[in-house]
């Protein structure tokens, strides 16, 4: 606790856990003990341990306390995120007080578990080290060594004190029974913590989504709510801080083509630079095609293009190029586009969401296309698919780059999906592609929906698709109904018709 112009405030302790110091604005209270509690499989471990492991990346020992786990087998298990513990205790980085049930030893009873002996080692180790962080893992644990509950909270009342007298800052995890309901399985919370962190791992839709919240912060302020986290291989906990994202995206009057000349006049002279477009329409009315024209308009134009399909191969993808007439090969070998091909269900959408990000940033592409977000939302919780669209979005605009994203209606002649219920209100262009039924004769229909900043064209118009790409031509007349999928014709069309044949 520090003071300022008389008034004491709580400093705070960078953690370093990406996404958790914006979340606490500025990390865990120097010198206090946090509670991160949550279900078995919440990740509870792997935050105690990547505490310790940012920590000594700052140049700050730790010491882990394990009521559980084995340190062999915690040194084992964190090797999969890259975290050598080994080489860090023999640097004297890291120190283990290993208070885990050993090989063949019979339970506890009350009176037999010194946890004054404990305390001494902890306090032993936090000296000899110097540390400034602490992990204990898992309090509930000590609950199987002592029957008394009493006995057990006092001790537990004994351990928080010293390490408050120690100034350490503590992260001490408990285990709970349901994702929705008392804070930990033994309430122990109020005789260790100032502090409450709460990790779920829910289960809905038959899709599990992690979520972290701030239950709890004495003294100190911090963001509200739950919001969403990956454990991620060769990294650990990664916090997606939806918060964080801000309307301070700046908003380019430099136009962009689309790659048709037809469609860059029915939008008033092409898209935005730094626009978000939504295409939607049905299977095979030609959002991969306004995605391949997209592409290769911005390598006509010098610029780096990036896709990112998860519906199609990439020997899918270039083959229907070349069927248009776009070299995608020629484009890669010029290192004008990069395309990243994956199954959505490979991993989770905030995995998908962090691995984008990362090959943006490492890519540095001036437009960007997604094919398609459909795919993406069949392997998520709607909430998760929301969460997804509004970070992937916001960081593309933040970046000044153009991106189109593609998403499939359900129906063949109209009606609008889900999909586009969720990203409609944040894209800056909504282009539609239809089928339209005539006269027993499936035809397409496009039409520029919204384009935000701009005047554009607001017809339904027919367009084609041949060997040289989409070719857009004239509106469809005396026709109503087409975006609905009930196409109705008026009399003064029908006689054009009939003339029609009359005159063949």
């Amino acid at each position: 606790m520090s003071q300022n112009n008389g008034r004491e405030f709580i400093e705070k302790l960078e953690t370093g856990i990406p996404g958790f110091d914006f979340l606490s604005q500025g990390g865990l209270p120097k010198g206090r003990g946090t509670l991160v509690a949550g279900t078995a499989g919440s990740a509870k471990t792997v935050f105690a341990c990547q505490f310790l492991v940012e920590g000594i990346v700052r140049g700050e020992n730790g010491v882990f306390v394990t009521f559980e786990e084995p340190p062999k087998a915690l040194r084992r298990n964190m090797l999969g995120f890259g975290w050598d513990i080994q080489k860090w205790e023999e640097e004297g980085k890291w120190v283990f007080v290993d208070a885990s049930p050993q090989p063949g030893e019979r339970p506890m009873v009350s009176g037999e578990y010194d946890l004054g002996a404990l305390i001494a080692r902890i306090e032993f180790a936090i000296r000899k080290y110097n540390a400034q962080r602490i992990s204990l893992d898992s309090l509930g644990a000590i609950f199987s060594h002592l029957a008394d509950s009493a006995q057990v909270r006092s001790d537990l009342f004994r351990l928080a004190s010293a390490l408050r007298e120690l100034e350490i800052t503590a992260v001490m995890t408990a285990e709970r029974t349901q994702e929705y309901g008392e804070i930990s399985r033994f309430g122990v919370e109020e005789f260790v913590a100032d502090n409450v962190v709460i990790l779920r791992n829910v289960l809905a839709d038959e899709k599990r989504r992690r979520t972290i919240e701030i239950l709890k912060y004495r003294g100190t302020d911090h963001q509200k709510g739950e919001f969403p986290f990956t454990v991620i291989r060769n990294r650990g906990i990664t916090i997606i801080p939806l918060a964080a994202i801000e309307l301070e995206q700046k908003s380019s009057n430099i136009r962009i083509t689309s790659g048709s000349e037809e469609l860059d006049r029915m939008c008033g002279g092409g898209f935005f630079r730094d626009s978000i477009i939504l295409v939607s329409g049905a299977t095979g009315t030609g959002k991969t095609l306004m995605v391949t024209e997209f592409m290769a308009g911005g390598a006509n134009s010098a610029e780096r293009c990036l896709i990112f399909a998860f519906e199609e191969s990439r020997e899918q993808l270039f083959r229907n190029a070349i069927g248009w007439g776009v070299d995608f090969e020629r484009m890669e070998r010029e290192g004008k586009l990069k395309v990243v091909c994956r199954y959505p269900e490979t991993t989770t959408l905030e995995n998908h969401l962090i691995a984008m990000k990362e090959i943006i940033e490492e890519f540095k592409p001036n437009r960007v296309a997604v094919d398609s977000l459909s795919a993406l939302e069949r392997v998520s919780t709607l909430k998760s698919f929301r969460e997804f669209i509004i970070g992937l979005t916001s960081f593309i605009k933040q970046k000044e780059i153009g991106g189109l994203f593609t998403s499939t209606t359900p129906t063949l002649l109209g009606g609008s999906s889900i999909t586009e219920a969720h990203i409609s209100t944040i894209t800056d262009s909504i282009i539609l592609l239809r089928y339209v039924e005539m006269y027993g004769e499936m035809r397409r229909g496009i039409t520029v929906l919204k384009m935000r900043g701009s005047m554009h064209d607001k017809d339904i118009r027919e367009f084609a698709i041949d060997n040289r790409g989409m070719h857009i031509g004239k509106p469809f007349r005396n026709v109503t109904g087409i975006l609905a999928g009930a196409p109705i014709y008026t009399a003064q069309n029908e006689v054009e018709r009939l003339s029609g044949l009359f005159e063949e």
